[in-house]
């Protein structure tokens, strides 16, 4: 523990890192949307159901898990592959898969991208690890360029991009932060899934929803009032004070706590 936090802080620190060690196990995942890329063991299918499932995670977890599901069956269990390979006419099958305010417009544009940019990239981690360098302070500058690669494509829909947040807009980008780290974090517990070397844990952004923001709060750590991404912001560079090297651990403490209290 870091000698120089006063005994208020270290006290945070214990009771958050108990937290942390409490949720952040095996058997968080089986409700959990990241669920889904766990089904697999392939870094392209992992990476294209994690990034699926994170844009449509809002609503409940458990039609989350069975949309994404519904549309792993639509690829034919085989992501990847069917990113790939698949034809124009195979799209047809996805214009009914819809989501909330996800619809086929959006699917398809998904699909699209996903053809184009795998076959240039092995990676999707290319996409947000090209606007960073190791001094970056976070990843700020890569999901900004993340939103300019992903509608780069001539007949990219203006309505598709509600669905992936830029912090331009000063979105909290809460789904795309969650996804970074599912990607980036350690494969310790065997919850994320460490694939990606090319950004560091400590330039991560806490993944803000209504649970992690009313914690957060309660417990001092954030006194802006909107929740927008000045907030992540000013949450994550609090739990740097915590853990320089990994804030981002502590979303399992703080989303944890949230969803306990809530019961």
């Amino acid at each position: 523990m870091p000698t120089n936090l006063n005994n208020k802080t270290q006290e945070l620190k214990s009771y958050l890192d108990s937290c942390v060690e409490k949720f952040n196990t095996s058997e968080f995942i089986e409700t959990d949307p990241i669920s889904i890329p766990h089904q697999f063991k392939k870094r392209q299918d992992i990476e294209i159901t994690a990034f699926w499932v994170a844009m449509l995670a809002w609503g409940q977890r458990k039609t989350i898990i069975n949309k994404a599901n519904e549309l792993i069956q639509l690829m034919d269990g085989a992501p990847y592959d069917f990113i790939v390979n698949h034809k124009e006419k195979d799209r047809k099958a996805f214009l009914d898969f819809k989501h909330r305010t996800f619809q086929a417009t959006d699917t398809l544009y998904f699909l699209e991208f996903f053809q184009n940019f795998y076959k240039e990239n092995k990676t999707l981690e290319n996409a947000f690890a090209k606007h960073l360098t190791p001094e970056s302070k976070n990843v700020e500058a890569a999901l900004k360029g993340f939103h300019e690669t992903f509608f780069e494509l001539p007949d990219s829909p203006k309505r598709t991009r509600k669905h992936v947040s830029t912090p331009i807009r000063n979105s909290s980008c809460k789904r795309l932060n969650m996804f970074l780290r599912w990607m980036v974090r350690p494969n310790d517990t065997g919850v994320d899934f460490g694939l990606w070397k090319n950004i560091n844990t400590n330039q991560l952004l806490i993944p803000l929803d209504v649970h992690v923001d009313r914690v957060a709060r309660r417990l001092g750590l954030l006194k802006r009032k909107q929740t927008d991404w000045k907030s992540v912001v000013e949450l994550t560079n609090n739990l740097k004070e915590l853990d320089k090297d990994d804030p981002v651990k502590y979303d399992f403490a703080l989303f944890g706590i949230g969803v306990l209290e809530k019961k």
